[in-house]
């Protein structure tokens, strides 16, 4: 079995240690862990590791959060990955900080990465792990707040939170989505 692992966020080091680039630190996290590094190749940085018998072909893509889906797609494409098999990390405003939600599917609920990937992939039906980063900000400053870094009193909770997301990746390719819900959507 072969997995697409897309941890969403922007590059550059402005947008490093954001609310927006939790994807990023995520799949960095579950690279370093399987003992693999990231190559800029084609859209994206790419790693490609393996956890108990399953390829995780794991991507950054770099074409900024607004345009994911293309490089979503295009390593959808090149690796023949069904839409099932791609798990997509993704920070959510609608969830308290560190609390994990895996869907299968579901609307973008206004996350452009979201809706790119939806437009490029043409469908809703994939599945994504929904990292919470709470909705602190006032009305209309929904895009600095997740382009800034997290509050002081929130960065020592984020290794043990990214720790969990990691465990919920490796349990979403083992024992797959079912049981995985049911272990970490509490």
């Amino acid at each position: 079995m072969k997995y697409l692992i897309v941890g969403l966020g922007n590059i550059g080091s402005e947008y490093m240690g954001t609310r927006h680039n939790i994807g990023f630190e995520i799949a960095d996290e579950l690279v370093k862990q399987l003992g693999g590094s990231f190559s800029n190749i084609r859209l994206a940085y790419y790693s490609e590791v393996s956890w108990k018998g399953r390829k995780l072909h794991v991507i950054k893509p770099t074409t900024y959060m607004n345009l994911s889906g293309r490089a979503v797609n295009y390593w959808m494409q090149e690796l023949n990955i069904p839409l099932e098999n791609v798990l997509v990390i993704v920070d959510d405003i609608a969830l308290p900080l560190g609390k994990l939600r895996l869907k299968l599917k579901g609307s973008s609920a206004g996350h452009n990465g979201l809706k790119s990937i939806e437009a490029s992939c043409g469908s809703q039906d994939y599945p994504r792990l929904r990292f919470g980063v709470s909705d602190h900000f006032a009305k209309g400053r929904q895009a600095d707040y997740v382009l800034d870094g997290f509050d002081k009193d929130e960065l020592p909770e984020l290794p043990a939170l990214i720790e969990k997301s990691v465990a919920l990746i490796q349990s979403f390719v083992t024992v797959g989505p079912a049981h995985t819900m049911t272990a970490f959507n509490k």
